[in-house]
C-alpha cells in the first residue's frame, strides 16, 4: 500500500509499505483523508525534535472501519470515525490523575511512531470517536480538539471575555470552543484572512495587532479590566509576554503554543495580579465530544478553514510549497479515498 514518507529532513516521497493486520482490541482503518498540521511541517523541516526518520507523519483523521477483532457496542464494520492519536503509559503522574492527554510517556502518531499517512492503519478501538459528520469535518475534530482543551482548561464560563492570541488551526478550536460556552471572544492575530474565518468560528471581536496596539482595544472592550482568560496559540517571546501583561487581575492565563527560544516575564505580575498560568497538551475524550457536538450543530466554518486538498500523490510537493510560504496555507488535507477523486 502507499505511504507518505519523510526520508530526512526536506525530503518527502510515496513508497510502498506492507499493509498491517488488526492486533487483539484493535480496528483496521481504510484511511480517507488527513489533515496537515503545523507539527508535520516541523517534522519536514526537520525542526521537530521528537521525530526520527523516516517517519510516516499524519494524525488527523478521518477513517472509515474495515475490520474489527472484537465487538464493540458502539462501533461496527463500514462506520466513519476520526480518532485521538496519542498513547498513554497508564503508571506516570499524569495517567495516575486521570490526565492521559499529558501522559509523560506519550507517542502520538506520526510523531513518535509512524502515522496515518497511508492507506490503512490500526488503531485500539478506544481511540475511535464515531460521528454523523462528512469527510472533511471528521478530518477536522482532532486539531479543534487542542483548543477546545485549552479552552476548557482556562474554565471559560458564560459571559466572560476570552481573547485567543493565534488563529491557525488550534487556535480557531480555542475560539469556537470558548463561544460555544457562551463567552464574548476576541481574536487575534495579523493576518486579515484568518481574522475573517476567527469571525465565521465565533470571534465577536478581531485585533489585528500588526496594525495596532493590544492593550488599547482589549481596555475599550472589557472597561478597563482587561480579560478574564487569555488562551496563547502562537509560541513566540512577545505574545507569551503579551498574555500575563494583558490578562485581568485574577485571570487565567493558557499557554499551547511552545517557544522556540527563551522567555523573560515580569514576574511580578504572576504575583501582584494573582494569575491562574496553565498549560494545555492534546485533548480528552471529552473534547472529542464536544468537538463533535459543535460540528454536528454546524458551528464552525469548514470549508472556510481548509486551503486545499490534494491528493497523496501531491503531498511531496504541497509540503514543500507550505515550508516555502507557511503563512498561505490556513489547513491542507490529503485525500486518500479513491472514490472521490
Amino acid at each position: 500500500m502507499k505511504a507518505l514518507v519523510l526520508s530526512e529532513p526536506g525530503r518527502a516521497q510515496i513508497v510502498q509499505v506492507a499493509r498491517p493486520s488488526a492486533g487483539p482490541g484493535e480496528a483496521l482503518l481504510k484511511v480517507r483523508r488527513v489533515g496537515l498540521c503545523g507539527s508535520d511541517l516541523n517534522s519536514f523541516r526537520g525542526r521537530n525534535p521528537l521525530v526520527s526518520y523516516p517517519r510516516i507523519p499524519g494524525h488527523e483523521v478521518a477513517a472509515t472501519i474495515v475490520e474489527m477483532t472484537d465487538a464493540h457496542p458502539n462501533l461496527s464494520v463500514g462506520m466513519d470515525v476520526t480518532l485521538s492519536p496519542c498513547t498513554n503509559c497508564g503508571k506516570c503522574a499524569s495517567c495516575r490523575r486521570g490526565r492521559h492527554n499529558a501522559c509523560q510517556f506519550n507517542q502520538t502518531l506520526g510523531v513518535q511512531r509512524d502515522g496515518a499517512l497511508t492507506e490503512f492503519i490500526c488503531v485500539p478501538v478506544e481511540r475511535l470517536f464515531p460521528a454523523k459528520l462528512n469527510l472533511e469535518e471528521l478530518c477536522l475534530v482532532e486539531p479543534l480538539t487542542v483548543g477546545c482543551h485549552a479552552a476548557g482548561r482556562g474554565r471559560v464560563a458564560v459571559g466572560e471575555t476570552v481573547v485567543v492570541i493565534g488563529c491557525g488551526g488550534v487556535g480557531l478550536g480555542a475560539i469556537a470552543a470558548a463561544a460555544f460556552r457562551g463567552a464574548m471572544t476576541v481574536a487575534v492575530d495579523i493576518d486579515d484572512a484568518k481574522l475573517a474565518i476567527a469571525r465565521k468560528a465565533g470571534a465577536m471581536h478581531t485585533i489585528h495587532s500588526g496594525r495596532e496596539n493590544l492593550s488599547k482595544p482589549l481596555r475599550e472592550l472589557t472597561g478597563g479590566l482587561g480579560p478574564d482568560v487569555i488562551i496563547e496559540a502562537v509560541g513566540t517571546p512577545a505574545t507569551f509576554q503579551a498574555a500575563v501583561e494583558e490578562v485581568a487581575y485574577t485571570g487565567r492565563v493558557v499557554y499551547i503554543g511552545y517557544a522556540k527560544e527563551p522567555v523573560s516575564c515580569e514576574t511580578r505580575l504572576f504575583v501582584q495580579k494573582e494569575l491562574d498560568i496553565l498549560g494545555a497538551r492534546n485533548a480528552q475524550p471529552e473534547d472529542f465530544r464536544q468537538v463533535i457536538a459543535m460540528l454536528e450543530a454546524g458551528r464552525f466554518p469548514v470549508r472556510e478553514a481548509i486551503s486545499t486538498i490534494v491528493p497523496i500523490e501531491e503531498t511531496p510537493s504541497i509540503l514543500a510549497a507550505w515550508s516555502s510560504e507557511p503563512a498561505r496555507f490556513t489547513k491542507i488535507m490529503v485525500n486518500l479515498d479513491e472514490r472521490s477523486l
